[in-house]
């Protein structure tokens, strides 16, 4: 029989805890004893039940003692207090420490067993919610990070589980591919998320200056210091630090960096006292630093103190599944910011147009494609004539590039019928994908190479009737 959770009871007398370990099992219920509540609350530090039964009269911790004790550790426990001195005041007093429910001996069985198991439905109710609050969590910290693809959910899935850390992140990728805002989720999903994130690109400050800026200076430590001023690592002392464009920073700098990252420790320029400092540092660049290595412009051994996690962004171009999501969630940015209502739903036309560009500048140009599209829109949706020259005629971009189906390729060059062709040979493709599956969409998506969201989409635009 599959267990439907996990109960432990706290009592003094064997004959009842033998009671309620029979009654309790044979419904299926995991069920854990324990004689004391000291004892109780060792099991419950081992591990969370989903509900706890208490007698109320013990030797030593009694139940209603106990009770704020695990409510203390676990504020959604659920405590079902059993007493043969069930008075009012018992009950009261039971329920204002917050106890699920009060039960009075001698009992009948189906008084505990439906007790139980509204105490079960509340703990599953509860966990439901944390989950739910968690997942809306980690959406609104990555921001507008969309991504449906397979490689961005493999991303995903690794920024959750280096976050809780504190080692060391490079992330690499071409400009425009989202770094900082993978940078801000791994801080948001950090222990360290109510703490400051600072953000130094390094490539827009003089090479003079960037000591004083991440170390701080002491007055008069330099001309034209008259005040001490707070390096940016001090400010960031318990949150995190992003390093963009690690690979631009001079030698000298990255030899006081190295002494941050060995030691937790730095000195202001013009101070000779070191001081400490703990700080996650997230770095990111858009060059080959191992390359960089090679040619002696970078330190080797900076370099793998960086690189514990390294996270590598893969260009837009790589992950063409995602211009759709990403298109429709920038067309709602723009619509709200410039108080226009112009359709997320794109013609096929213009995905195909979209989806077909190589991106040479990632999502930030699409973005601003986008958002210029969406201001310049004589209508209520995104024409071709909304979009750039280079991307509006494919047989003159310099970056256009066939269109991938998985199955062949079509020849973009052909002029005003290639719009239609490529409404027709997605419809005939994904119909055929379609059939072959028993129109199984999952399974027609692995088929064609491309999202399962992206597939129901592409379903949705084109009008395509499913076998019922």
């Amino acid at each position: 029989m599959a267990r439907k959770g996990s109960v432990l009871v706290v009592d003094d007398e064997e004959i009842m805890r033998d009671v309620l370990e029979t009654l309790l099992s044979a419904e299926g219920y995991r069920v854990d004893l324990a004689k004391t509540g000291e004892e109780g609350l060792e099991c419950y530090g081992k591990r969370a039940y989903d509900v706890v039964l208490l007698d109320v009269s013990m030797p030593g911790m009694g139940g209603l003692r106990a009770l704020e004790e695990i409510l203390k550790a676990d504020p959604e426990a659920v405590c079902i207090i059993i007493t043969a001195y069930a008075t009012f005041d018992t009950a009261i007093g039971a329920w204002e420490r917050g106890a699920f429910n009060c039960i009075r001996k001698p009992f009948q069985n189906e008084q505990i067993l439906e007790t139980v198991a509204s105490g079960i439905k509340r703990r599953r109710k509860e966990e439901e919610r944390q989950n739910l609050r968690r997942a809306m969590s980690r959406s609104v910290e990555r921001g507008s990070i969309i991504g449906r693809s397979e490689k961005m959910q493999d991303i995903f899935q690794l920024v959750d589980q280096v976050a809780p850390a504190r080692s060391t992140v490079l992330i690499t990728g071409e400009s425009g591919t989202g770094k900082e805002l993978i940078a801000r989720a791994i801080h948001m999903q950090s222990p360290r998320a109510s703490k400051t994130f600072v953000t130094v690109n390094s490539s827009n400050i003089p090479s003079e200056l960037l000591e004083s800026e991440l170390f701080g200076h002491t007055r008069g430590a330099f001309t034209g210091a008259v005040a001490a001023k707070k390096g940016l690592f001090e400010v960031a002392d318990g949150g995190s630090i992003f390093l963009d464009e690690i690979g631009d920073i001079p030698p000298e700098t990255q030899a006081r960096l190295l002494r941050v990252l060995q030691e937790r420790e730095f000195t202001p320029l013009g101070d000779t006292a070191p001081r400490k400092v703990d700080v996650r540092i997230i770095a990111a660049t858009n060059i080959d630093l191992k390359e960089a290595v090679r040619q002696g412009s970078f330190r080797e051994d900076l370099y793998y103190r960086l690189a514990v996690v390294p996270i590598e962004l893969p260009p837009l171009r790589d992950r063409r599944e995602d211009v759709l999501a990403l298109a429709q969630h920038f067309i709602r940015k723009y619509n709200e910011e410039n108080g226009r209502h112009v359709s997320d739903q794109l013609a096929p036309d213009v995905l195909a147009l979209l989806e077909q560009y190589t991106w040479p500048g990632n999502v930030r140009e699409l973005e601003n494609v986008i958002e210029r599209a969406v201001v310049i829109a004589p209508g209520s949706e995104v024409t071709r004539q909304c979009l750039p020259a280079e991307i509006a005629d494919p047989s003159k971009a310099a970056g256009a590039a066939p269109l991938s189906t998985g199955t062949g390729s079509l020849d973009v060059s052909r002029g005003v019928n290639f719009y239609d062709e490529v409404r027709r040979f997605e419809i005939d493709i994904i119909r055929r994908a379609l059939d072959q599956t028993g129109g199984h969409q999952s399974r027609a998506a692995r088929l064609l190479g491309m999202n399962a969201t992206t597939l129901n989409s592409k379903i949705k635009t084109y009008n395509i009737q499913l076998r019922s």
